[in-house]
């Protein structure tokens, strides 16, 4: 096989070889005495530029390609990895594998997914569309960027770095059930990141471009423009008096409030008994008007696939309904532990998305009328087992149903349980730069810390 890609057809047609390469994996394991096999193998090719200060700062290519292994003997499991794809150190690696499943321990749950579970004809997402851009104009459009951004206003005195990101992957898996399949993706991303400055001292923010299609994201000059603004929000920014508000969570981050709840409700947690949400399936755990829906399917969706790492088709799922738990996040080893079916998510979530009210974030803040819209979560103080919660946060101070000034260096706290089931609504000022699909979220009350009265 050669190592190079020039161009996407070459990259399309690696799919057949590699998924000869996997096939041939699954036999030379079964003649070795494997009573089951899976492999799975990913390429990705790209490449980074960052620009800083009109000068080039970084210019990164990437080509990594990376293979797994397991194999089964009855119930003991042996795994290994390797990026060496020669004939010679594929069959080594089997070999490893096999010694390994030998001298393991056997584990009752292990195993390959059920085999009417895979997805034998898997949905096409539109997921690849890659970027014929090259390094240097990659730097221009860095450049324009930044440029648009310091025209703004006189107050922006700095950048921290516009980086122009594009990568395709291919992705393939195969078991010893008849199953191999795989498909490419791609993801293409640009970012501002500035400093503002006046009298009163300085601060630091900026935005950001996410798509699987380069004609999708922002045009650089607009880029640069809302950066610009967004970081001169941030100036004279002050710090809040320790009370307890309603809060709003920016779409930017209210994602990462969903994504603890994800992480709750994933299978590895809930049979470790390291979730607060362990045996809360068909029980309330929201706000009786919120909705969560999975939908792997959506076309060109950051979170979309066919199938999981397992070849377990995805299909849409209810999740949340009226604020009660329907789900969870399974793969086949979670889902036989806790007596259950694998929900096709080994590997994660595929695209969740909450159902919006008709609030913008401006009718929001005007119901709202006092309170704290938080823009940027600091710090990782949130503890599964019991749903605590507590991170530095930046954002606004609202009075009087607008937005007064910035606040900064604060604190905020709660318990998860009680976060969600204080869930007023939700916007339908949706962020589509992530897989978890939501608008800004306006929760009851919540704890901040700042100044001690």
């Amino acid at each position: 096989m050669t190592n190079e890609i020039d161009c996407p057809s070459d990259f399309i047609r690696k799919k057949a070889e590699y998924k000869t390469l996997l096939a041939e994996i699954i036999k030379i394991a079964k003649k070795k005495g494997a009573s089951q096999v899976e492999a799975n193998i990913n390429h990705d090719i790209g490449f980074s530029v960052s620009v800083r200060m009109k000068e080039v700062d970084t210019i990164e290519h990437n080509r990594n390609k990376s293979l797994a292994i397991n194999v089964y003997f009855g119930q003991r499991k042996g795994s290994v990895s390797s990026s060496d794809f020669s004939s010679k150190s594929i069959e080594n690696a089997v070999e490893t594998a096999c010694h390994i499943a030998r001298f393991t321990s056997e584990d009752p749950f292990s195993g390959l997914a059920d085999p009417h579970l895979l997805a034998k004809s898997p949905h096409n997402l539109d997921l690849f569309y890659p970027w014929s851009i090259d390094p240097q104009n990659a730097i221009e459009l860095g450049r324009d960027c930044e440029s648009s951004a310091f025209a703004v206003d006189k107050r922006i005195s700095f950048s921290e770095g516009v980086t122009l990101s594009t990568h395709q992957t291919l992705y393939l898996y195969g078991n010893s059930n008849d199953f191999i399949k795989g498909y490419p993706s791609s993801r293409h991303s640009l970012s501002c990141s500035l400093v503002a400055k006046d009298k009163n001292g300085m601060q630091r923010d900026g935005s950001y471009t996410l798509s699987c299609d380069p004609n999708q994201l922002e045009p650089a000059e607009k880029l640069g423009k809302q950066a610009a603004k967004i970081t001169l929000k941030r100036l004279n920014a002050r710090r809040l008096p320790t009370c307890q508000t309603p809060v709003i969570f920016h779409a930017e981050v209210a994602s990462s409030l969903i994504g603890s709840f994800l992480s709750a409700i994933s299978g590895g947690n809930l049979y470790r008994k390291a979730s607060f949400l362990v045996n809360h399936l068909d029980k309330p755990v929201f706000a009786n008007k919120i909705n969560i829906y999975e939908r792997p399917h959506l076309a060109k969706g950051l979170g979309s696939a066919p199938f999981d790492d397992e070849g377990v088709i995805t299909q849409d799922r209810t999740l949340v309904s009226e604020g009660i738990l329907r789900g969870y996040l399974l793969n086949s080893y979670s889902a036989r532990k806790l007596g259950m079916q694998t929900t096709g998510n080994a590997g994660g979530a595929h695209n969740i998305v909450l159902e919006t009210s008709q609030f913008s974030l401006k009718d929001m803040i005007k119901t709202m009328n006092k309170g704290l819209l938080i823009t940027e979560l600091l710090g990782q103080g949130i503890n599964l087992v019991t749903g605590d919660y507590s991170r530095g946060a930046v954002g606004f101070w609202i009075e009087y149903g607008k937005i007064q000034y910035p606040v900064e260096e604060i604190t905020i706290a709660g318990n998860l349980r009680d976060m969600f089931q204080n869930f007023v609504a939700i916007g339908n000022d949706i962020d589509y730069r992530s897989s978890i699909l939501t608008g800004s979220i306006f929760l009851e009350n919540m704890m901040v810390a700042g100044l001690t009265p």
